[in-house]
C-alpha cells in the first residue's frame, strides 16, 4: 500500500510547473519514498525497540506528506479530486502502519 502511494506521487508529480523539480517535487517524492523504505529496513531489524524507530521515522514521513498533499492542493498542482484520493491513501497507509507499530509493541516474540 505505501508502494502504491509513492508511484501515485511520482504520477501526481510529473504534472508540478518545471521551477518545482528540486524544490517541493524532490521534497514529496523522498518522503514518499522513505515512508516504505524505512518500513522495508525496520522489518528487518531484530529488537522492538529499532523496529519501532524505523517505523517512527516512516510515520514522520508520512506526515510530511500529508502537508505536501495538502499544499500542493493550495498552490494548484494537483486537483482537488488528486488531493482527496492522495489523502484517502496516506490515512490508509498511516492505519495500516500505526496498527503494526502496535502489534509490534504488543508481539511478547520480539526481542526487547
Amino acid at each position: 500500500m505505501a508502494h502504491q502511494f509513492v508511484k501515485d506521487v511520482y504520477k501526481a508529480t510529473r504534472s508540478f510547473p518545471e521551477m518545482e523539480r528540486y524544490g517541493l517535487c524532490q521534497q514529496f517524492q523522498r518522503a514518499a519514498v522513505s515512508i516504505p523504505a524505512n518500513i522495508a529496513e525496520g522489518y528487518k531489524r531484530l529488537s522492538k525497540q529499532e523496529k519501532l524507530r524505523f517505523m517512527n521515522i516512516s510515520q514522520g514521513s508520512l506526515e510530511e506528506c500529508r502537508y505536501y498533499i495538502l499544499l500542493s492542493k493550495d498552490l494548484e498542482y494537483i486537483t482537488p479530486e488528486t488531493h482527496d484520493y492522495l489523502n484517502d491513501e496516506i490515512e490508509k497507509v498511516s492505519w495500516y502502519l500505526n496498527a503494526y507499530c502496535q502489534g509490534i509493541i504488543n508481539n511478547n516474540g520480539i526481542k526487547d
